[in-house]
């Protein structure tokens, strides 16, 4: 599986760090886009990772993009600046987010719930939260969690 944009110009990376939210760890880079990247990405936090991966992955002009978990370690705020700078890039084509966060699905055309690996539910957020169990479970174990950490 080819990733990335190997040709990509200095223009297309930072447009893709841009919608990524990156370019400001990578400014501060003592070499910029030409800094190396430590065996498992060790010199940049698993934010920072996660990021870059993205970055990567939107370069690339593609009929279908798969994000597995891989909004997972950004904060809120950060997961959907990243969301929203995606949407434009992304609204033609089939996007398939695999994610544990009622957030980072919310805004999905289709949800599919699982629940101890079967479908438990399939449909729109508004949907889902008013009609499905398992999903409303979800967001109230999520909403109370992020309640307490405030």
């Amino acid at each position: 599986m080819q990733e990335g944009k190997a040709d990509a110009t200095d223009d297309e990376i930072w447009a893709a760090l841009e919608m990524a939210q990156a370019t400001e760890f990578i400014r501060t880079l003592p070499e910029g886009l030409d800094s190396a990247v430590e065996k498992g990405g060790g010199n940049f936090s698993g934010g920072q990772k996660q990021r870059l991966c993205i970055a990567r992955t939107l370069l690339k002009n593609a009929f279908i993009y798969v994000f597995d978990d891989s909004f997972s370690a950004l904060d809120f705020k950060t997961e959907g600046a990243v969301r929203s700078a995606m949407s434009a890039k992304l609204r033609d084509v089939i996007t398939i987010i695999v994610a544990q966060r009622i957030s980072t699905v919310m805004d999905a055309d289709v949800i599919v719930v699982l629940d101890n690996g079967k479908i438990a539910g399939l449909g729109n957020h508004e949907t889902l939260k008013e009609t499905n169990p398992v999903y409303q479970e979800i967001i109230d174990s999520q909403f109370y969690r992020e309640e307490k950490a405030v």
